[in-house]
């Protein structure tokens, strides 16, 4: 069996030599992002905190202070959370029609539940887009990497 470095094992989208822009594939980087991965290697973990956005990636060096993810992971978690508890309210109120602040009391805890669960995988999802797509200065090569090992 042939061993390889760790380094050669990470899929890394290193930048073409000449400057040239190659493709960065789209929903690789989206999945790493959801999993709170970097985009670029995979193996580097994206948030140094619940919602905070590293600096750098510590695996491969990938800058990801450029992302703009701003409202945007708010905005999503807002809509799949209510487009996800809103026909559950109303099959509970028309199949049974429980006490409204039972109702509400279970539905409050499952959209606080639901939203505290999406909102950092959504945020890691869209710096993915955004380091795909180039956006925000992630269009820039990354640092020059020292092979002395």
């Amino acid at each position: 069996m042939i061993q390889t470095p760790a380094s050669a094992a990470l899929p890394a989208f290193a930048e073409p030599a000449g400057g040239a822009e190659a493709e960065r594939p789209l929903w690789p980087a989206i999945a790493r992002g959801w999993r709170q991965r970097c985009p670029n290697c995979g193996a580097g973990p994206m948030m140094r905190a619940y919602l905070k956005v590293r600096d750098t990636c510590p695996v491969c060096g990938q800058e990801l202070h450029h992302h703009r993810a701003d409202d945007g992971p708010a905005y999503l978690t807002i809509l799949i959370v209510g487009h996800l508890l809103a026909p559950i309210m109303i099959f509970l109120f028309t199949a049974w029609d429980p006490d409204p602040l039972i109702t509400a009391s279970i539905l409050s805890v499952g959209c606080v539940a639901l939203s505290l669960f999406l909102l950092p995988r959504l945020k890691g999802a869209l710096v993915g887009v955004q380091w795909a797509k180039r956006m925000h200065g992630f269009g820039e090569p990354l640092p020059a990497q020292d092979d002395r090992a």
